[in-house]
């Protein structure tokens, strides 16, 4: 038994070390995407019905560091504030695929050629999803609803630099929204590569397509964030999965799952919903298929038994990074779980006469946490909205509230409204 608890830590402690030095550099270039980029374009870009705007739409979603459980309340507030349902489909397509962070990651794990191929793909799928939207589905007026998930807190603006503000997005905003899937992505991979016998895929499947539907099935209802996968599809690569079979788990795993197809269903309607997933199913079979015609060596890997290693970076700056990365993920999750239970504290002792508590579901991560405060603070009787994502409550400060106001925003936003709290204490 000894042996193989051995085996398994220094397999997740060399993955660790891996995926470090690109992913913290994918974190600080995610933070300087969401301070720097002018993202207001977003909306100019992204409001007709027409094939530029699906382009425009999947070219801004590419690098954008959002996945599954940020991405779904990030396209609803843009399609809420003008976008097309075309350009949203196709945002909501390519984005959720790639990401500066897992492209980084993906080059470091899987190698270049995955690193090119993987956005390529994205970026011809959503394109494609958006406009066959556009032809199939009429594009309906839809409600509108104030700000976006991308827009700053004005308060946080005035007071913080924007350095500040980028360090504070990169690497523990948007660390905590990943930090849960990466450690699953980790952990599994790890667990893979130590159970799974070598070639297991080559001995036990011999049919490509096959291979990739069955990686289809298994992808579609679950989640896994696109740089959480990159762990996983470099061991099943090891392990003798094709190359064609990563692809289609690189791309479902992180487009699709069991909630995104819910709240699609339920805002954007059932045809949009039926060309996303349709998309998402063929374009990942298409493109696994044209993969596993290339040429074999350009999809292999080496390293230790569960990693690729380019012999690039030297050992110390690895061994820092690794160490940098756990250090920001406790720190992470003491700011999650630290901050809230002294914020319930104070809640505790706060005069409750014009605070109300209402139960939202279906919020997972910051971005669907500025949503939701964003758009409620916006409400004419609402002085400030603070959304606790571990309760998955929200605390409201305002005078005659108008709870129906309250419902209809929540769900607009694809969340599901469970009615006010009672009882705080």
């Amino acid at each position: 038994m000894m042996p193989y608890i051995q085996a398994y830590l220094n397999e997740l402690w060399g993955l660790t070390l891996e995926i470090a030095p690109y992913l913290l550099f994918g974190f600080l270039f995610a933070g300087l995407l969401r301070v720097y980029f002018p993202q207001r374009l977003l909306n100019k870009y992204m409001g007709k019905s027409s094939t530029k705007a699906t382009i425009n739409a999947s070219l801004l979603g590419i690098p954008m560091p959002l996945c599954s459980c940020g991405v779904i309340p990030t396209g609803i507030s843009l399609f809420r504030n003008g976008a097309s349902r075309g350009s949203t489909s196709s945002f909501l397509i390519s984005t959720p695929q790639t990401g500066v962070d897992s492209i980084l990651v993906t080059y470091s794990m899987l190698g270049l050629p995955f690193a090119i191929i993987r956005p390529i793909v994205a970026l011809i799928t959503g394109i494609t999803g958006g406009v066959f939207t556009n032809l199939l589905v009429k594009n309906k007026q839809s409600k509108t609803l104030h700000g976006d998930v991308f827009t700053a807190d004005e308060a946080a603006k005035k007071t913080n630099g924007k350095f500040k503000q980028m360090l504070q997005y990169a690497f523990v905003t948007f660390l905590q929204d990943i930090m849960k899937w990466l450690l699953i992505g980790l952990i599994l991979a790890a667990l893979i590569a130590v159970l799974i016998p070598d070639n297991f895929f080559n001995d036990k499947i011999n049919n490509d397509f096959l291979g990739m539907l069955l990686i289809l099935v298994a992808s579609i209802p679950l989640y896994v964030c696109a740089t959480a996968s990159v762990p996983v599809a470099a061991v099943l690569l090891l392990k003798g999965l094709s190359p064609g079979a990563v692809l289609v788990f690189l791309m479902a795993g992180p487009a699709t799952n069991a909630a995104t197809m819910t709240v699609l269903w339920k805002t954007l309607g059932k045809q949009t919903t039926l060309i996303y997933l349709a998309t998402i199913v063929g374009g990942s079979l298409l493109f696994g298929l044209l993969i596993n015609q290339l040429p074999a060596n350009w999809f292999i890997i080496s390293g230790h038994s569960g990693a690729h290693s380019h012999q690039l970076l030297p050992g110390w700056l690895e061994l820092a990074s690794g160490i940098t990365l756990i250090l920001l993920i406790i720190n992470g999750y003491y700011q999650k779980y630290f901050n809230k239970k002294s914020s319930k504290s104070e809640i505790m002792n706060a005069n409750t006469n014009n605070l109300t508590f209402v139960k939202v579901s279906g919020m997972d991560c910051n971005h669907c946490k500025n949503s939701v405060e964003l758009n409620l603070k916006k409400l004419a009787e609402i002085q400030s909205a603070e959304v606790d994502l571990t309760s998955q409550t929200v605390r409201i400060e305002g005078n005659a509230i108008d709870m129906e106001a309250i419902r209809e925003t929540v769900e607009a936003l694809g969340y599901k409204f469970e009615g006010k709290v009672e009882d705080n204490h």
